[in-house]
Order: C-alpha cells, then sequence, then structure tokens
C-alpha cells in the first residue's frame, strides 16, 4: 500500500522479512500499534501451500524475531524504544490485502477496500475482486459495476467474511487461527511466549 512513508514501519518489515523467509512463510504484514504501555508489534505470515500458519509455526517465527531484535536491543540499536507486545499469527479468513498478488490470488471473493483518495466519487469500495492487470485491481461494485483501481491508491483493503470465503477455507487447517504472544521491552530480554497466551517481564 501507498501511504507516507513510515522509518520505523520500513526497518521492521526489513528486520522480520528474512526472518519469516527463512522458514518458508510469506510475510503478509508488519504492524506496530496502541500508545505507550500498550504497544503491539503485529506480524502476520503464512504459509505459501495453505495461506496459514499452525501453532508451531507461530512459536517458531515468533523465537526468530524476538532473537533478532534482542541482539538489536543488545547492541543499543533497537528500533522499538518501549515495551512492546509481539504477536505473530496467519491472517486468518478475513485476512487484510497487503499485496498486489493479493487481489488476484482471491479473484471471485468480496472485499472492502479504503482508498488514500476518493475515486469517482467513492473512497470506500465494497464488491466483489474480479482480478488483477498490471499495478491495477479490478473490483465489481453492486450498482455501481466494475471499477479500475491503481494499487497505489490503496491505503487498506480485506476480505469481507461471506459464506463463500468460509466454504473456500474450510478445507485447511484451523490451526492456523492460533497466534504467538509475547511481551518484550527495552531492558530485558523477551521471554518466550506460549499459544494464546502473554509472557509477562
Amino acid at each position: 500500500m501507498t501511504e507516507t512513508p513510515d522509518p520505523t514501519a520500513a526497518t521492521l518489515n526489513a528486520l522480520v522479512a528474512p526472518e519469516a523467509e527463512a522458514l518458508g512463510f510469506d510475510l503478509v504484514r508488519v504492524k506496530l500499534f496502541g500508545g505507550k504501555g500498550d504497544l503491539t508489534l503485529q506480524v502476520m505470515a503464512e504459509r505459501p501451500d495453505t495461506r496459514q500458519l499452525t501453532i508451531d509455526d507461530c512459536a517458531e517465527l515468533s523465537r526468530r524475531i524476538s532473537d533478532k531484535l534482542d541482539a538489536l536491543e543488545e547492541a543499543g540499536k533497537d528500533p522499538i524504544n518501549e515495551e512492546y507486545r509481539l504477536e505473530v499469527s496467519s491472517p486468518g479468513i478475513d485476512r487484510p490485502l497487503t499485496r498486489l498478488k493479493d487481489f488476484a490470488d482471491w479473484a471471485g471473493h468480496e472485499a472492502r477496500i479504503v482508498l488514500l483518495a476518493p475515486l469517482e466519487g467513492r473512497k470506500v469500495l465494497t464488491g466483489t475482486l474480479k482480478g488483477v492487470t498490471d499495478d491495477r485491481i479490478a473490483i465489481y461494485l453492486p450498482k455501481h459495476g466494475e471499477l479500475d483501481v491503481p494499487f497505489a491508491q490503496v491505503n487498506t483493503a480485506k476480505l469481507q467474511l461471506t459464506d463463500a470465503l468460509i466454504a473456500a477455507t474450510r478445507p485447511l487447517s484451523m490451526d492456523g487461527a492460533d497466534e504467538e504472544e509475547i511481551e518484550h521491552d527495552d531492558d530485558d530480554a523477551a521471554p518466550e511466549g506460549a499459544e494464546r497466551e502473554e509472557g509477562l517481564n
């Protein structure tokens, strides 16, 4: 998605991506959100063949990311200067769409796209994805017809939960809904997390 560049986001993406790739995962999203005392570093990744992660996958990726961030902290190069929670998970059924290929992969399913600026008088588009041509996304909007959207104008996007989407993802392992969370702060090494639990420093 194209937004005003965020140096922290770019740095975190550059740090996390190699760890996911080393395990054979596709990185879907890295996002830092929340305020002081409630900061979360959210990492979403998936196996290309299942579009999910198992509990063990989440734990392994979480450990790799934690080890890397701990090493940076010890070297005085921690990109996050306050306590935060690391959350590693698969994207889930109503997943965010963050890469151009996501819009092609999920053609035929309903999505909600929020644009950076209005297109033909619309800033929020809810309809059926029709595919991708070059760097443009085709989406069919009820009562409006098909709209061609430049990927560079997409702010956020996610799939809409429908019966068709549930049916399309049902054969996959439900383990993908699990996530790994740990607490991490500037002063102490991050503890190993546990399934759906928070480890406190």
